[in-house]
């Protein structure tokens, strides 16, 4: 289930309990937390450069 959809819920008397995810999906997450926030905006604005300029206009 996981390998599809990518994570799983594990409920415990209805309550959401434990989250199971892929192991090399938690290494990109804990990665991404290590970026400061300029190094964020710079990505993003680098990557949709385009829009931002069509926004501009």
């Amino acid at each position: 289930m996981v390998d599809e959809n990518g994570a799983a819920v594990i409920l415990k008397n209805n309550v959401p309990r434990y989250v199971l995810i892929d192991y090399g999906k938690l290494q990109v997450d804990v990665e991404a937390d290590n970026e400061t926030l300029e190094d964020v905006a710079t990505r993003l604005l680098q990557k949709h450069r385009k829009a931002f300029e069509e926004l501009a206009k």
